[in-house]
């Protein structure tokens, strides 16, 4: 009954993000909303919203591992997993130029985010500030965009062209609104049965959502991107990608960290511990896997202008190896102090 509690939750997830987006953009051109507002805001935080509301959830329920292991986990598969299988599919095509402004501002938030692992500062104060630089990077990138007509525009223009949803006003907000429903229900019963399945086979919840509740969330974007590189509009696919890991860590936590303070280290150490992890929850293996998925893709976007099928694979490997770190198939020594 559990595993269909999850299996019906990443449904729910998966037809409700899809519906949100599809409902949202259809609202927002019957009111003449530009293609570039649309694919810098609503294409990548629709595709967001799966995580954010798990987090939520998540968090809600004291489940922290969850929380947190979902936004770390969904950022190490919308690189790996998302653009590996893209890439397999078909070479994702890259302009060097465009990715230049997202690109240093997803490597500054990855960044950002390491340093609010290591120092465990999760505060409503940081959260506040989090949704800021959400918000500035917004404005600067929406101003930025307008005056100059970049390639990073036409990006962001192509990534709200690529959502096929013209169905009205009405049709719209009906459909926005049971997607929002659906990914709701989807948090829920994705967490609770998360929670349960870790707890009877001793698995760290932080596992489970780094793994489990990250794929799941993370197949908005895993729609989106396969479907623009099936078109070639394969550009399309990236900028999805490192938008998403942007609204991720500044929107997701921001939120999380305003709604519900958290800590990684404390009475919750133990769960790590006895799991044979660090003393946050989030280890050095997945600090690691974070920076190194972040490090392939800024090296292969940036040379030979496109991202080719044996690079693609490399990816897909990389995500392999990061399952059998995770599940202790390969043994790796810690390197964040217990305590």
């Amino acid at each position: 009954m559990t595993y269909l509690m999850v299996l019906g939750g990443l449904i729910l997830l998966f037809i409700g993000g899809e519906a949100l987006v599809r409902g949202s953009v259809s609202v927002a051109r019957k009111l003449n909303i530009s293609e570039l507002v649309i694919g810098l805001t609503l294409v990548g935080f629709g595709t967001s919203v799966p995580e954010l509301v798990t987090s939520l959830r998540a968090i809600g329920q004291d489940a922290v591992g969850i929380a947190v292991g979902n936004v770390v986990g969904s950022n190490i598969a919308n690189i790996l997993l998302v653009l590996g299988l893209a890439a397999v599919i078909r070479p994702i095509l890259t302009n060097p130029r465009a990715l230049a402004r997202d690109g240093m501002i997803m490597l500054a938030v990855t960044a950002l985010l390491c340093a609010l692992i290591w120092f465990d500062m999760f505060t409503r104060p940081v959260g506040i500030g989090l949704l800021g630089l959400l918000l500035a990077y917004l404005t600067y990138s929406f101003i930025a965009d307008q005056r100059r007509g970049s390639e990073a525009a036409a990006m962001h223009a192509a990534e709200g062209e690529v959502v096929e949803a013209h169905y009205g006003l009405f049709v719209g907000l009906l459909i926005a609104l049971g997607g929002l429903v659906g990914v709701v229900l989807g948090a829920r019963l994705l967490v609770d049965g998360g929670v349960v399945i870790a707890r009877d086979l001793g698995i760290s919840e932080t596992v489970i959502g780094l793994t489990i509740v990250a794929v799941g969330t993370s197949l908005p974007e895993l729609v989106t991107s396969v479907v623009a590189a099936y078109r070639g509009k394969s550009d399309v696919a990236l900028g999805n990608v490192i938008g998403s890991n942007i609204f991720n860590v500044l929107g997701i936590l921001g939120v999380t960290a305003v709604v519900h303070p958290f800590t990684l280290r404390g009475d919750i150490a133990v769960e790590a511990m006895s799991q044979g992890r660090a003393s946050s929850i989030i280890s050095s293996t997945d600090i690691g896997a974070l920076i190194l998925s972040v490090f392939l893709l800024m090296l292969f976007a940036m040379t030979g202008k496109r991202i080719a099928r044996w690079e693609g694979a490399v990816l897909l490997l990389a995500y392999v190896l990061y399952f059998g770190l995770l599940f202790d198939l390969i043994p790796v020594p810690g390197i964040i102090p217990y305590g």
